[in-house]
């Protein structure tokens, strides 16, 4: 039994159980898990277990926590094959970009997932759910790893980890991935989708860029949106960027007290990220009127990024102590299949 696969336990629904004082879920430790599904030890593979010391809700994740998953798998990445990390629903999508950004030069699979359903309970999602997982982390095609990248397993569907999105907070398929092909299918059989999968062929060695900058926010636009609520957001003290949510194909407001707001900031080095609120589609920046003047005035464009993927690649960047127009040329730049532009192909 030569091959290996490490499973890391952060926390999260899978492993939950009910307080006996409070009646509220909380995590209990992952040996009870394993009880749970016997079915692991039908593997042809060795599956060792690593547990944080602190295991936490995913509502509670935090750039320390991504760097303690990161630090794992560096330290375990030549004798496992692959990678499983189980992690709550709510903040998997943000952790799996984050993750996808820090580790440079990952060749294995690192395969979230989770559950809606607490493990113990009889209809769980979370059996199958880790089960599946663990097949697709040791999976291999002519002696190499099939998915070497870091993705989402949930339901019947592999996605691209920086390409997800949570979409339903009871249904078993709770993630989408609007903007980019599922990377496998599974059923009675695993449907894997090469051409759509990320694959690299040079020799260098793995290692994680663990250092994240969370002066950052988020302001989704909305109709009759008060310019003081604008000007308080892009004022907060110590603030770097800021990820616009704007409507369409990366529309907003023309008014010129919220276009003076935005130059204001833009000119006082606050990196502004326009990203879209649909679901799906992109920012096309000067298509329309609405977007012109904010492409005119230097807020960067986010294509066909999530919001998820664009608040980490942001926190990322700023991590390395880049030049501000280097972070700005960066966002646009496609790391790690996370973001599409015409001149980009995977």
């Amino acid at each position: 039994m030569d091959k290996s696969i490490l499973i890391i336990y952060t926390g999260g629904t899978i492993g939950m159980i009910n307080d006996s004082k409070t009646g509220a879920l909380c995590p209990f430790d992952f040996d009870r898990i394993a009880k749970e599904v016997p079915e692991i030890n039908e593997f042809d593979f060795k599956i060792d277990t690593i547990t944080l010391p602190k295991l936490i809700d995913s509502s509670d994740q935090n750039p320390e926590v991504w760097a303690s998953i990161c630090d794992i798998i560096i330290k375990n990445y030549d004798k496992h094959n692959g990678f499983v990390v189980l992690h709550g629903t709510d903040t998997m999508s943000y952790s799996a970009s984050a993750l996808s950004f820090m580790l440079n030069d990952l060749k294995k699979p690192v395969i979230f997932t989770g559950s809606q359903l607490p493990i113990g309970m009889i209809r769980t999602d979370g059996k199958e759910n880790l089960i599946t997982a663990l097949e697709i982390a040791a999976a291999e095609r002519d002696g190499f790893p099939i998915v070497p990248e870091v993705c989402i397993l949930f339901g019947s569907k592999l996605y691209r980890g920086n390409r997800t999105t949570k979409i339903n907070s009871e249904r078993f398929d709770a993630f989408k991935s609007y903007n980019y092909p599922v990377l496998a299918e599974i059923g009675i059989h695993i449907h894997y989708n090469y051409d759509a999968i990320n694959y690299s062929y040079d020799n260098k060695t793995i290692s994680a860029s663990t250092k994240f900058c969370t002066d950052i926010a988020i302001l989704k636009l909305f109709p009759g949106i008060n310019t003081n609520v604008v000007d308080a957001i892009l004022n907060i003290p110590f603030l770097k960027g800021v990820v616009l949510e704007t409507f369409g194909s990366g529309n907003a407001p023309t008014s010129l007290d919220f276009l003076d707001k935005i130059k204001k900031a833009n000119d006082r080095g606050i990196v502004i990220f326009n990203v879209t609120q649909c679901q799906g589609g992109s920012v096309e920046m000067g298509r329309y009127e609405t977007s012109r003047e904010m492409l005119n005035i230097g807020v960067v464009s986010g294509y066909d990024i999530t919001t998820e993927a664009a608040v980490t690649k942001m926190m990322y960047l700023f991590g390395q102590g880049l030049a501000i127009s280097d972070i700005k040329s960066l966002l646009n730049f496609n790391f790690r299949g996370e973001i599409a532009k015409k001149h980009i192909g995977f």
